[in-house]
């Protein structure tokens, strides 16, 4: 057999399974060690390294061999046909000096995502990083205190606690590498097995990207490591994560759209994310920002996002699901089900704003289905919002529970809601909000089924407010009672309200208040409102006929 074909041989006994990648991968010369590396942590393995990585590509393929052994290394350049296997304790360690990371001319420089990585690849193809190895970028050495004062106790729900470091900088520039691995225009792009630690800045971004495979990896990142997101997944097509382990500082898995590196921004597209489990003190699922082209056929499945019980408030997840769209792209296809949270902030966040619209490329969030949520210990009240003229569509929520220890205030209920139409999309960006459950304005064809809102303190609020929804359906609502006389549902300006098979709990004074001139076309058929003291009441500004209730246990 060729050299050439035993090269590529080795790559493929690793991404089958076969057991033969070291044995190969030494008599073939591709052993790091054989080209200069030492792995003692301190001599540096930059040319050695990348000496291996070129010969395994010229050769027209093959598994480069990283012992176990720690390897300081400045950045590094995956060739196409290449497999960087890192055995079970190796470690590539990065430099500490950013004079030994290349500039790679796209993004600007000395920024959150920048031009200098550990790991990087452009316009390659059939690339692979691979085993139960570590790639540790010593990012806390790229950071400084920031010395702010402490949070009052009170301002934790809004606090971050990676809010205490911030990137050091040098003539007005960060100095960090970041993203610590970033792959550009590639095509066959495979990440298994392996740790990412203590990423100086992004961990993993695969940026204009066609069939990207993430399985098995862990990411590991300080809870306090400014924007030390796990991965950002941009404008890439056919990407598949699956079995991921991830603990950061930022988001867990963000999904971006963006082209720093000139041309046109491609949609994110055919996403498959599934059997992972995150922890952060931002967002666990995001999509956003930024948000400059479409999103469409994405799925999140059967995975976990969570805090310990003894986490700081600011150390807890801000979103656990958090879709925002908010400069100029659009979002279709969206299908996020089987998800388990304990004690995230807020479980859901659907934000549709112009932060940075242009006039040609109007914003649009529609065709969005979530399902099977189980969150308990959360603290702020979900939320889906639009704008007057930006008005999210088709947006069904089925089958959630979502168990609050926030405690809300019967004067939040009066209080203004503010548009905030250009502010940065956070789950916190509304202030405390007028309902305890769920918080919803500006929405078209809303579907809540088999929705369950449960407070464990007590709280003034009602379950479930709606602000200007056209076409509401309500079906299947269980709540706890307010604590006060509030209603249990809160209808502003609802234009279209079919409401059945809801559930009244005993001692509610009113299960379903109306308000708003725009208020019509409101129908109650089929619930049991013996709770309730009164089924519905009408403010003076609601249009006489606008209510009809029919079939109803009272």
């Amino acid at each position: 057999m060729k050299r050439r074909e035993l090269l590529g041989l080795s790559g493929a006994f690793f991404l089958t399974g076969g057991g033969q990648t070291e044995a190969v991968a030494k008599d073939l010369g591709l052993d790091v060690r054989r080209f200069g590396a030492v792995g003692d942590g301190k001599t540096k393995n930059t040319a050695a390294l990348q000496r291996a990585i070129d010969t395994a590509s010229a050769a027209g393929g093959g598994t480069v061999y990283v012992p176990a052994g720690i390897y300081l290394t400045g950045g590094l350049v995956l060739k196409s046909n290449t497999c960087l296997y890192l055995d079970a304790g190796a470690t590539l360690l990065g430099s500490t000096d950013p004079a030994d990371y290349e500039d790679h001319p796209g993004p600007a420089a000395g920024g959150d995502a920048n031009t200098r990585h550990l790991l990087f690849a452009e316009n390659a193809e059939n690339i692979a990083i691979c085993g139960l190895g570590t790639v540790d970028g010593q990012g806390p050495t790229f950071w400084q205190p920031t010395h702010r004062p402490p949070p009052r106790p009170e301002d934790l729900w809004r606090d971050v606690i990676a809010y205490d470091y911030r990137p050091i900088r040098q003539g007005g520039k960060q100095i960090r590498p970041s993203p610590m691995l970033e792959f550009v225009r590639c095509r066959n792009v495979h990440i298994e097995g392996v740790l990412l630690a203590n990423s100086p800045g992004w961990t993993l971004r695969p940026i204009l990207c066609e069939s990207v495979t993430i399985r098995g990896i862990r990411v590991r990142n300080p809870v306090y490591g400014p924007n030390t997101d796990g991965m950002d997944i941009t404008c890439c097509h056919n990407v598949f994560i699956s079995d991921c382990d991830i603990a950061t500082g930022d988001d867990a898995i963000c999904l971006k759209s963006e082209n720093p590196y000139g041309g046109p921004v491609q949609a994110n597209e055919n996403i498959t994310i599934t059997n992972c489990v995150l922890t952060t003190c931002c967002n666990g699922f995001k999509m956003g920002t930024a948000t400059h082209g479409a999103f469409r056929d994405i799925t999140f499945t059967n995975s976990v996002i969570y805090n310990a019980d003894a986490d700081p408030i600011n150390a807890r997840v801000i979103a656990g699901i958090a879709i925002e769209m908010v400069d100029g792209g659009s979002v279709e296809g969206i299908v996020i089900s089987n998800i388990a949270m304990r004690n995230v902030r807020t479980p859901l966040f659907v934000r549709l704003g112009t932060r940075t619209e242009s006039p040609t490329t109007p914003t649009s969030l529609r065709g969005v289905r979530i399902s099977q949520i189980y969150a308990t210990g959360s603290l702020l009240t979900s939320s889906i919002t639009g704008l007057p003229s930006h008005r999210v569509q088709e947006v069904q929520l089925e089958n959630i529970f979502i168990e609050t220890v926030e405690g809300g205030k019967a004067d939040w209920v009066e209080r203004t809601v503010p548009e905030q139409p250009k502010a940065y999309p956070e789950a916190r960006m509304f202030g405390r909000l007028p309902a305890y459950g769920l918080y919803c304005r500006h929405v078209d064809d809303l579907r809540l089924s088999q929705i369950e809102v449960v407070t464990k303190v007590r709280d003034e609020r009602p379950a479930l407010v709606c602000d200007d929804v056209k076409h509401l359906t309500l079906n299947g609502l269980q709540a706890s009672a307010p604590s006060t006389e509030m209603p249990l549902v809160l209808l502003n300006d609802a234009q279209g309200a079919f409401i059945h098979g809801c559930t009244v709990p005993q001692g509610v004074q009113t299960f379903l208040a109306l308000s708003g001139p725009q208020t019509a076309r409101v129908r109650l058929v089929g619930n049991d409102l013996s709770g309730a003291k009164q089924a519905f009441t009408l403010r003076p500004d609601v249009p006489k006929g606008a209510v009809r209730a029919t079939g109803n246990l009272q």
